[in-house]
């Protein structure tokens, strides 16, 4: 507590953490030639015909080069919930979410990107192939 000059209780309130949101349409709109980085950008889509799916991603979640097997690590993971928490598709509907990996060598031509999980069911999708932009589209289920 804080008191003021005439010994009035003054209550401070803590300050407001905002976190920022990144719409997912604003980040596909993105021109990859102004990134000055040397990440890649994979836009996933996930489309439930079923039940209500619940997913999730791993941090244990690589890109790997097919010629060499180096690994590029997934750094951030927008509009999908890491493990252990749950995202639900709900029936009938698609989720969109995006992963952000760390550069793949220069000399990658094909890729593939692989959810190194402890139980059955990761993501893969195998045989990517490697654009000038290293912004990559693909659908998991």
């Amino acid at each position: 507590m804080i008191f003021n000059s005439d010994k009035e209780t003054i209550i401070v309130e803590p300050p407001v953490k905002a976190k920022p949101e990144v719409d997912l349409d604003i980040l596909e709109k993105i021109q990859p030639g102004s990134l000055e980085d040397s990440y890649v950008y994979v836009h996933c889509r996930c489309h439930n015909a079923g039940d209500d799916l619940l997913v999730r991603i791993w941090r244990s979640t690589f890109l790997i080069d097919q010629t060499s097997s180096d690994k590029s690590q997934m750094i951030h993971a927008e509009n999908i919930t890491i493990a252990p928490q749950w995202t639900i598709v709900p029936r009938n509907s698609t989720h969109n979410f995006l992963l952000v990996f760390g550069s793949l060598p220069s000399t990658c031509k094909v890729f593939d990107l692989v959810e190194q999980i402890p139980q059955p069911g990761g993501f893969e999708v195998r045989g990517i192939r490697r654009n000038e932009s290293d912004v990559y589209r693909i659908s998991i289920l």
